[in-house]
């Protein structure tokens, strides 16, 4: 028998090929020492250990000793530094991006949930970028939580939202205004574009001057006739008066002059509306009076319309369309092409002297009614159509558009005496100003569009700050010159 039979016959765990047998896999011997090292330590620590595994593995070639270390990937923590956690960018291939992971950063970080899903970051958006590892619970200060809960700026880089512009409740100034009427259907107060405020008190009319504060008298027409309205040209050079008894009076105000006397009304004449070339001026007789100082005659068109004492007339900012107010409740709009009004709108339902036309949009008018009504309306005026309206609660009494924003700003009598604010076209309600005592009948706006001055039956002139500049726009105020305080306009 064959010495091989033995071998033949044992079975063993493994399929050889034909040709093959135990013998071909048998490695060389193991010195004593070597095996006796390896036996008791199975982890293998010493260099003759690892030179004859060498040995073994490739009997061939010589075995060479590397110095490179290879580092434990799952102990680097490399997430702290925002390479592995980026979001996943829309269209990526998520099955790529995991398999290059795991070729980078080795596969025990493959299945990590930070790398489920993600796809490599991009060098230029995390390097020696380190995040705070959230171990321990977060700060109130930390900048995580400022972030996200205390109004900072938002992880996608949207600014923070815009903060509600703030409004002093309280005049800056307040002047004295001994004999500042308090009738409802006067126009006592207004300011140039030169920066000079005009006020009638009693039979007098008085200048001051934002500027210098100096106070000039223009004129006094006692004992037989008194001031119902004052109205400056758009370049600030001349006023013009309406008197009780019916004139229209033109001064030149440097030189405290009259240059022009107007009749034409019956009575009183309560309200003035300068364009560009055009004096209006309405009265308790109820017409309408167009004057052009270019001519010689006191007047070249009378406009009939309302039924009662016009209280209210201004003209558009591009002199196209004259608004009229009236005791009538009704309000008239007027083009210069017919002497028949264009529109007649009566949704109000008291006397309509607040009048403001918009300086943002052509045919933007907006109206207010007397204690009755207590209403802001909105109208389009190439329709007819309203389109807003809001209750005030307290009688109407003066209305102004800034240039500045597009806002609102109103004055108001009986009952809460008070100044709003509104925001359009929401006409939403921005601020409430108090302070006068009585109905604040009378309202003037700075060349600014910054400061607006109201009067009251109470005698006083306010100064409040309540619009924005323009951007870019120099103050016209010095703090000298308004420093706070009381003072007496005469």
């Amino acid at each position: 028998m064959d010495s091989s039979a033995p071998n033949q016959g044992r079975k063993t765990g493994l399929n050889l090929p034909v040709g093959m047998n135990l013998n071909t896999f048998s490695l060389p011997s193991i010195s004593s020492s070597s095996s006796s090292s390896f036996q008791s330590h199975p982890n293998i620590s010493s260099p003759s250990s690892l030179r004859s595994i060498s040995n073994l593995g490739s009997p061939s070639k010589s075995a060479t000793c590397s110095d490179r270390f290879i580092p434990c990937r799952s102990s680097s923590r490399l997430h702290t530094f925002g390479l592995i956690d980026s979001p996943v960018k829309e269209g990526g291939n998520e099955n790529y991006a995991r398999l290059l992971k795991a070729e980078l950063f080795g596969p025990d970080f493959a299945g990590s949930p930070s790398f489920a899903g993600s796809p490599v970051s991009s060098p230029s958006k995390n390097m020696l970028r380190f995040k705070t590892e959230n171990s321990t619970p977060s700060s109130p200060f930390s900048p995580t939580v400022v972030g996200h809960n205390a109004g900072g700026v938002s992880p996608g880089g949207s600014t923070p939202p815009k903060q509600q512009r703030k409004i002093s409740k309280t005049p800056f100034k307040i002047l004295d205004a001994p004999s500042l009427q308090d009738d409802y259907y006067l126009n006592l107060v207004d300011w140039s574009s030169q920066n000079v405020l005009a006020v009638a008190l009693g039979t007098c009319v008085y200048l001051w001057s934002a500027a210098s504060s100096k106070v000039t008298k223009l004129c006094d027409l006692a004992p037989d006739d008194g001031v119902c309205s004052v109205q400056w040209t758009k370049e600030g050079s001349f006023l013009s008066i309406g008197t009780s008894l019916g004139q229209v009076q033109i001064w030149d105000a440097a030189q405290c002059k009259r240059v022009r006397t107007m009749s034409g009304h019956q009575t009183r004449t309560s309200v003035l509306a300068w364009s560009s070339r055009i004096l209006s001026s309405g009265s308790r007789d109820r017409n309408i009076l167009q004057h052009d100082l270019r001519v010689s005659s006191d007047y070249i068109s009378k406009l009939v319309g309302h039924k009662s004492e016009v209280c209210g007339l201004k003209w558009s900012h591009d002199d196209r369309e004259l608004a009229s107010g009236g005791n009538d409740n009704q309000l008239l709009v007027w083009n210069n092409h017919s002497q028949q009004p264009i529109l007649k709108l009566t949704e109000h339902t008291a006397a309509v002297k607040a009048i403001a036309w918009s300086p943002h949009q052509n045919g933007l008018l907006a109206s207010g009614g007397g204690t009755a009504d207590r209403c802001i309306r909105i109208w389009n005026t190439a329709n007819g159509n309203q389109l807003n309206h809001v209750d005030t609660g307290s009688q109407v009494c003066n209305l102004a558009w800034s240039k500045n924003v597009n806002e609102i700003v109103s004055t108001h009598g009986y009952s809460q005496n008070q100044i709003m604010v509104w925001k359009y076209p929401t006409m939403g309600k921005v601020a409430t100003l108090t302070g006068h005592s009585l109905r604040v009948l009378y309202l003037a706006m700075s060349p600014d569009g910054q400061t607006i001055v109201t009067g009251a039956g109470d005698e006083t002139l306010r100064f409040w700050n309540v619009f924005p500049s323009l951007r870019n726009q120099a103050h016209v105020r010095d703090t000298k010159v308004w420093s706070m305080g009381r003072t007496h306009i005469r």
